[in-house]
């Protein structure tokens, strides 16, 4: 009875062939996305995530352009990494984030990581700016999965996204061991 699913490999989309084709001979709508490491050029051992979602076919060639860039340009201690300048309004180019759909990473996110920092000026500072990045199309991703310190960055992000007039999905991270 689920009319669609989405399959969001971490740094990669090896998956999402098989899923497409399982997903449309179930009679499900596949949406087909990735978790994506994002550079922090302040410090590469902290790099936070965004997940990026397809939202038509120009958004799946562009997750695949940038996916290739950050493997051929931008590999950190065997990781590809997008740099944030490839996304936002002074490096995308031509369209880099048409298609796509950004949900902000929760915890593992920039902002994320900002709230647990305790730097919610710099969380406000850095919503805005995806927000910017990705017109209409920016989402403050909520996880509440019995992790330590869930509750403080739900409730921020909460408030965050009151205060920004920013719109919250809540996603559950299930991995499965291929």
């Amino acid at each position: 009875g689920i009319p669609a699913l989405a399959i969001t490999d971490l740094g990669n989309l090896f998956g999402a062939v098989k899923f497409y084709k399982a997903a449309c001979d179930a009679g499900v709508q596949p949406i087909i996305g990735c978790d994506v490491w994002i550079e922090n050029e302040k410090n590469r051992d902290q790099s936070s995530r965004l997940l990026l979602l397809c939202r038509n076919q120009a958004g799946y060639l562009n997750l695949c352009q940038l996916l290739t860039r950050a493997f051929r340009e931008n590999r950190w201690r065997g990781r590809a990494e997008i740099n944030r300048q490839w996304l936002s309004g002074s490096g995308a180019g031509n369209g880099a984030t048409d298609g796509l759909i950004a949900l902000s990473g929760a915890a593992f996110g920039d902002i994320g990581q900002a709230i647990l920092q305790g730097d919610i000026k710099r969380a406000d500072a850095l919503a805005v700016a995806w927000a910017r990045d990705f017109p209409n199309t920016f989402y403050l991703e909520l996880h509440r999965v019995n992790r330590e310190r869930d509750d403080v960055v739900v409730n921020a992000a909460l408030q965050l996204a009151a205060k920004l007039d920013l719109p919250v999905v809540a996603t559950h991270p299930i991995q499965f061991m291929a």
